[in-house]
């Protein structure tokens, strides 16, 4: 009974966003590519859980999620645009940050 309760505790909480956007990241627009004229505040990878146990979480939601971490990283570096450098794999992805006038 414990152990069906667990997995199924698991499989509840694989299916949460576990990453919310902060006020700052609200303001940091994601562009396709590399924009022109704007100043490179450097690169950020970052990463989060794409798995629970053996339950593989859904890659839309992930991406989305991934997106949400480089938006409020991009804050602290004094970036206002962000363009992914890769695609997501298994829960991480490398994006550059820019500073647009």
């Amino acid at each position: 009974m414990r152990i069906s309760l667990l997995a199924l505790g698991c499989f509840a909480l694989a299916g949460c966003a576990f990453v919310s956007m902060t006020p700052g990241g609200q303001q940091v627009q994601v562009l396709a590519s590399a924009p022109a004229g704007c100043v490179s505040r450097g690169e950020v990878v970052v990463t989060m859980t794409h798995r629970v146990g053996f339950y593989e979480r859904d890659a839309l939601r992930v991406r989305d999620e991934l997106e949400i971490l480089a938006r409020n990283q991009a804050v602290g570096l004094g970036a206002n645009r962000i363009s992914p450098m890769q695609p997501p794999e298994n829960g991480r992805q490398r994006w550059a940050m820019w500073r647009c006038p």
